[in-house]
């Protein structure tokens, strides 16, 4: 969602002939902070808004987090401009819908996120102490805090800190859970029931403490094309704990890809 999280993997990517572009989700970083359209379906509207806005006939989107739901939904619901997808730490919406509603471990994992429900609250205890709690927050949900130095800290902290950003971030959360009985919600996920038509690498932190490695598992069934799955030995966040390892991963996917 925020593109500095990318920064290597920009490197390596453009090294090996690739044009790689990464975006502020919006809510995030120099993107707009517009009042209302943190959900899916817009979401997938707005990356296929890029793609098309570079010239782009398509392009294979990466995601981790949130941007993993960006990146299932664009594939099914904007396809003409997807050739490929490879969401990072998160499961097909459905399949993660199902591992809440199921499993008790799921639910505890994600207990934050009924917090971030609470108006004001959520924004004041990211925002306060110079941002501490986003801080506190990457080293809870990572497996190892090594790639958490001061100034990777530091960039995580100050994206936050710029009004209104700790508030648009919360209102994905917000949405997810509130529409679960609304009828935007329930046309989501409506609409998720159709396969995804291209190509999937899901790439998942074997130790991620927050979207467990056992709520992936049936993602691949959600996907018609060709579906490869690697497990890293990471917390939730693969590419910034491990950037060597998935970068590997995704060049190896993509030439792989590109040959099929």
């Amino acid at each position: 969602m925020y593109w500095w999280t990318w920064r290597d993997h920009l490197v390596r990517l453009a090294e090996a002939g690739y044009r790689a572009i990464a975006m502020d989700l919006r809510g995030y970083g120099g993107s707009d902070h517009p009042p209302e359209g943190y959900d899916p379906r817009t979401m997938a509207a707005d990356v296929a808004g890029v793609i098309r806005s570079l010239g782009i006939p398509q392009a294979t989107i990466v995601g981790h987090g949130w941007g993993g739901i960006g990146a299932w939904s664009t594939a099914v619901l904007e396809p003409e401009v997807v050739r490929a997808i490879v969401p990072v730490s998160m499961p097909h919406p459905r399949q993660l819908r199902s591992a809440i509603l199921r499993d008790r471990q799921q639910r505890a994992a994600m207990r934050y996120a009924f917090g971030f429900q609470l108006p004001f609250l959520p924004e004041r205890s990211l925002t306060a102490s110079d941002a501490r709690r986003v801080e506190e927050l990457l080293e809870s949900w990572s497996g190892s805090r090594d790639w958490l130095d001061e100034r990777t800290s530091s960039m995580f902290r100050s994206a936050f800190l710029r009004w209104p950003t700790a508030h648009t971030a919360i209102e994905y959360h917000r949405w997810a859970a509130r529409s679960v009985l609304r009828p935007d919600g329930l046309s989501y996920m409506s609409l998720m029931e159709a396969p995804v038509q291209q190509s999937v690498l899901q790439v998942q932190g074997a130790d991620d403490p927050m979207v467990l490695a056992s709520s992936v598992d049936g993602s691949q069934d959600f996907v018609r094309a060709t579906y490869q799955r690697v497990d890293l030995p990471t917390g939730h966040f693969p590419h910034e704990e491990a950037p060597d390892l998935f970068a590997d991963a995704l060049l190896d996917w993509l030439a792989h890809s590109a040959r099929a």
